[in-house]
């Protein structure tokens, strides 16, 4: 084809810059949920850079309950191209070609999650926008934002190939009483905690493999500013330890937790 030939009119490269960043309740990539929504209680930020936060750029954006964020998977950059991956759905031991997948490992790292909107703050700046349901790391760049379109993004027809369906709750949660305790001492911060560790342990962040063969029980990860450890113990979870980091996270409405 004449026109994909190097040099003719298509351009080889491009240059992306960020509009924004994410400050996420998760701050490690261990325990994101593998999809947006799997965890609705999942808060996320949007903070607009001040070149892209003129308050007119979003005018119009509230009467959209979802969004559409296209972000750079940061943490997720190879030296080497990878042609096939192993998806978690398919217990991690198949491979499938990275097309056909939601990997992070991509040609060039850009990921797009529908996050539901609840809220705006266009004053004083930057400009933010307040997300729930998001699987987006804290300090993800944002390429770009686009509104959720229920007529032409919603396909019931579609389908999920080896993905079918929401991945199912198989673990049960339950909380040591100093973590239930801690659950409480936060409630002011974070009302959703619980929910959300819930929702994040629930449907087994450990890798596919773990499944066929545990490799061992415990484990940890960070949310908001709090270190979250667990054991896991056949299809049970034990919330062991909720300890304190002392960060600054903002929730939807613009209050400070800090």
């Amino acid at each position: 084809m004449k026109g994909l030939e190097k040099g003719k009119d298509i351009p080889m490269s491009v240059t992306l810059d960020p509009v924004g960043i994410i400050h996420s309740c998760f701050k490690e990539k261990f325990g994101i949920p593998r999809q947006a929504g799997i965890a609705p209680a999942a808060r996320a930020e949007l903070e607009f850079y001040p070149s892209y936060g003129n308050p007119a750029a979003v005018r119009g954006l509230e009467a959209f309950s979802h969004i559409w964020i296209i972000f750079l998977f940061h943490e997720c950059v190879r030296k080497s191209r990878r042609d096939t991956v192993r998806p978690p759905r398919l217990g991690g031991d198949q491979r499938m070609g990275v097309f056909a997948s939601r990997s992070g490992f991509r040609p060039n790292a850009i990921g797009m999650s529908a996050v539901r909107l609840e809220g705006l703050c266009v004053s004083p700046q930057p400009v933010r926008l307040f997300l729930s349901g998001a699987d987006i790391l804290d300090q993800t760049p944002v390429l770009d934002i686009k509104p959720y379109l229920p007529y032409a993004d919603l396909l019931p027809e579609a389908k999920g190939g080896f993905a079918p369906e929401r991945p199912p709750a198989v673990m049960s949660v339950v909380f040591s009483n100093d973590a239930e305790e801690v659950c409480r001492q936060q409630a002011g911060r974070f009302p959703l905690l619980r929910d959300l560790i819930i929702q994040m342990l629930q449907v087994d962040p450990r890798p596919a493999y773990y499944s066929r063969g545990p490799k061992r029980e415990c484990f940890g990860t960070r949310i908001y500013d709090l270190d979250v450890k667990w054991t896991c113990r056949g299809s049970s979870v034990i919330v062991t330890a909720i300890e304190g980091f002392e960060t600054t996270f903002h929730l939807p409405g613009g209050e400070n937790t800090k």
